[in-house]
């Protein structure tokens, strides 16, 4: 089976690392050179155009930062064709960028209509655990595309979730993002106040860990911005884009939300005072800077490194699911 991979960002790299780590053939497409150059040293081949992937691959996978961008890899653009205009029937279409429920749906229906599979399968736990196999894949699509595309993703990740069909994936990946940031604010403004209190830094995070206000973002995040790297390889404007997709979702479903819009508002502020390509975890400059402090412990890492060995993937069973 071959495998076909656009886009070799933070993420897509490290999973794409995990199809050729693990003896698939791979091809990849990415508009920086020299991000293609490292994988056609590591035994990858490269194509010149998104259709031309598509052609030669019986499994293509898209991982790229935006709604806009997937589009156009997609459907092509005035210079060269996209993925769609090279699938044919068997072929399977793995979306793994997080991205718009109703995007991923048009699209699908494209593919459909090709003679191809549309699988939304957006990936949760952070570039660590994509590095080594071990991050959670969710999957919209039928059961049978799932079976289909069961052996890569079992590859990519730890933990696969069926989630239903196509784009439930991408609606319960964005409702993960909006809590991991909400997560990621709150304790922005509980470790400033312990920093403002006089407290110990090391002995406020394993009391965090310790109790009912603990999360899989104070274990990782929080040590990254206590170390002062504040490194996660993500950036402010990814953050906006998806609580703003987050607010979107809801605002079509009826829904008037207090938090989501605040979120909105504060990233977009960050984005702002900060900068787009600032790291995530600097939102803590927001409560940091007014106080004259930087909040900071010992012995931190400077980087979120996967402890757990990488291991073959499962299916995640849902008891009670009545989705069908």
């Amino acid at each position: 089976m071959k495998v076909g991979f656009v886009g070799l960002g933070n993420v897509g790299s490290k999973l794409a690392g995990s199809l050729l780590r693990n003896g698939y053939e791979v091809m990849v497409r990415d508009l920086n050179a020299t991000f293609v150059a490292d994988f056609l040293a590591l035994g990858a081949s490269a194509a010149d155009s998104p259709k031309q992937l598509a052609q030669a691959c019986d499994i293509i996978i898209t991982c790229l930062p935006s709604p806009a961008a997937c589009s156009a890899v997609m459907e092509g653009t005035s210079t060269e064709e996209g993925v769609i205009a090279g699938l044919s029937d068997g072929k399977i279409w793995l979306e793994m960028s997080t991205t718009d429920e109703s995007e991923i749906r048009r699209i699908g229906a494209l593919v459909k209509a090709a003679g191809a599979e549309p699988v939304d399968c957006p990936v949760s736990g952070g570039c660590h655990r994509a590095d080594t196999g071990n991050i959670s894949i969710f999957a919209g699509c039928s059961r049978a595309a799932f079976e289909r595309a069961l052996p890569v993703l079992t590859t990519l990740g730890r933990r696969v979730l069926h989630t239903g069909e196509l784009g439930t994936a991408s609606k319960l990946k964005v409702v993960t993002n909006y809590l991991a940031t909400a997560h990621l604010v709150a304790l922005s403004e509980a470790l400033t106040a312990c920093k403002v209190m006089d407290l110990d830094m090391n002995v406020s995070y394993e009391a965090i860990k310790a109790s009912s206000g603990n999360s899989f973002v104070h274990e990782t995040e929080s040590q990254v911005i206590l170390n002062g790297s504040r490194d996660i390889n993500f950036t402010v404007d990814l953050v906006l884009k998806d609580v703003g997709l987050f607010n979107t979702l809801t605002k079509r479903e009826g829904m008037k939300l207090d938090l989501a819009p605040l979120l909105v508002d504060i990233f977009s502020q960050a984005q702002d005072e900060f900068g787009p390509r600032e790291k995530s975890p600097n939102i803590i400059r927001r409560y940091e800077e007014p106080m004259g402090v930087k909040v900071l412990g010992h012995g931190f890492p400077a980087d979120m490194v996967d402890d757990e060995a990488e291991e073959a993937g499962y299916e995640l069973m849902v008891s009670g699911r009545q989705d069908g």
